[in-house]
């Protein structure tokens, strides 16, 4: 929420929801093989920019500390999309050839091949819906 002397946020709030399938995007933020830094990651870089709009990995790990507030720092970031690119989910746009800033495209694919965790056997509160 923008106060009247508050910036604009440099990347724009989505006006409209992600078209991305939500069963595919529910099983990627499970999927186990990802940490849960690159799911929160993958969550911010899913929510739908518009074309043209999504921040690119040099403007996003180039946020200095008070910009960052409590978001993980450098290192952190750029391992998480180390691994996110590693199984899928990200890869450079088509207009970029140097793999260096580019805006990223989200691919959720590999979530249909999600690690998730098992239900245990029998019926317990959390898994029967009681």
């Amino acid at each position: 929420m923008n106060t009247p002397d508050a910036p604009s946020p440099q990347w724009p709030v989505p006006t409209a929801p992600p078209t991305h399938d939500p069963e595919l995007f529910a099983r990627a933020m499970r999927d186990m093989r990802l940490t849960w830094r690159a799911r929160g990651v993958l969550a911010e870089l899913a929510t739908g920019y518009t074309p043209g709009q999504e921040p690119r990995v040099s403007e996003l790990v180039s946020l200095t500390r008070d910009e960052r507030l409590a978001a993980e720092g450098r290192d952190a970031f750029r391992k998480a999309v180390g691994e996110l690119r590693s199984l899928g989910y990200l890869s450079p746009d088509a207009t970029t050839a140097s793999g260096v800033g580019e805006r990223l495209v989200v691919d959720l694919a590999p979530a249909a091949d999600a690690r998730l965790i098992p239900r245990r056997y029998g019926h317990s509160p959390l898994t029967d819906g009681s």
